[in-house]
């Protein structure tokens, strides 16, 4: 059975274009669920490194004023955490300002630190307790460097810990990769279960990779894709990253895939209808990326317009894809779609973060 969300999905503002949602549903749709309100708010921040030197984190510039006054206000940051489904999830959260924003965003993904109070129900953090980190930068790669009691995790999820390190560290415009030391030694594998690190990890490596899709990964690729979860009443974004045939266009790989729906393995839900297709292959010009579907991609107000979750679902997945900075969509060629407001959907770009409602 397709798993489709049904009704109650509250305001969702994309940087570009705020959408308010109103109610979700169809004669197909089977799950009921909530979105939380998305804030995203503008992240004009760089990190700007001298070419071939290693920095501490203290001493990166990311445009802001850092000066004393200004350590003390607080920034919206992604952290990468670990939901009731074992799956790695962005949640935002609202962290003092520092001048070591890498270092703070990983001592906010350690259990039992200071992020213990704002945790979100049915999420934990992913560090093992007790572990210190710290993190230089070195020509966009992070070098992470944990303490001893980094090794003391459970070894089913070395793979999720990977994930939300590198995430995390890689929401920032100058950092592309990771790599992990403990006490300063760089780590090829990780300590438990020997996960392959390599020379370093990126947001290329996935997150929570999908198996069974295509095994052949020499000849296939990953595209990441956007699918809701829900807790209790709420519900959030979560990214999954799927294998797909090396020669296909990563562009209609990524919305054909997104349309199948998530795994029936998971817990996992959509918001797009059965029957669903595209009638255009997309078309992409100035970073903007078309979509022409059917009529089918209608589901709200009487079926005369789209909803947002589905909005926010395919600007989250084709903005994964370089190049790609805004998505809009068309119905049988028309562009004239309305959205659950009644107004017209423009161009939609990507939300600078991700999950901000409270729980």
């Amino acid at each position: 059975m397709r798993k489709v969300l049904r009704k109650g999905v509250p305001i969702l503002a994309f940087t570009m274009l705020t959408m308010t949602a109103c109610s979700f549903g169809s004669n197909e749709t089977t799950n009921e669920m909530d979105t939380p309100p998305t804030n995203y708010v503008e992240e004009d921040e760089s990190l700007e490194l001298e070419d071939n030197k290693e920095v501490p984190d203290e001493e990166v510039d990311e445009g802001e004023d850092l000066g004393e006054e200004a350590v003390g206000e607080p920034a919206q940051r992604e952290l990468y955490l670990i939901d009731a489904n074992g799956l790695v999830v962005p949640q935002t959260l609202e962290l003092p300002k520092t001048q070591s924003v890498l270092r703070q965003s990983l001592e906010y993904l350690v259990e039992g630190g200071p992020v213990s109070e704002m945790l979100p129900n049915g999420f934990r953090a992913v560090i093992p307790a007790g572990t210190e980190v710290d993190v230089n930068l070195k020509d966009g790669m992070a070098i992470a460097d944990f303490s001893n009691e980094f090794k003391d995790y459970d070894p089913n999820y070395e793979k999720q810990i990977l994930e939300a390190i590198t995430w995390t560290l890689t929401q920032f415009e100058s950092v592309d990769s990771v790599q992990i030391n403990i006490n300063g030694y760089k780590q090829d594998t990780m300590p438990v279960n020997g996960t392959p690190i390599g020379e370093a990890l990126s947001r290329a490596n996935g997150i929570n990779m999908e198996t069974g899709s295509v095994t052949d990964v020499v000849n296939s690729k990953g595209v990441t894709l956007y699918f809701l979860a829900q807790n209790g009443e709420e519900s959030y974004y979560v990214p999954v990253t799927r294998r797909v045939a090396l020669g296909e266009d990563s562009l209609t790989a990524a919305v054909k895939e997104l349309l199948k729906g998530p795994s029936h393995e998971t817990e996992l839900l959509t918001d797009f209808r059965q029957g669903v297709e595209l009638v255009e292959e997309p078309m992409y010009e100035n970073g903007i990326v078309t979509l022409d579907f059917n009529e089918a991609l209608l589901s709200q107000m009487q079926s005369t317009a789209v909803s947002s979750n589905v909005l926010n679902m395919l600007a989250l997945t084709l903005t994964e894809q370089e190049g790609v900075e805004k998505v809009a969509v068309t119905v049988n060629g028309e562009a004239n779609v309305l959205t659950e407001s009644g107004k017209v959907a423009e161009p939609v770009s990507r939300p600078s973060l991700v999950n901000t409602g409270s729980y």
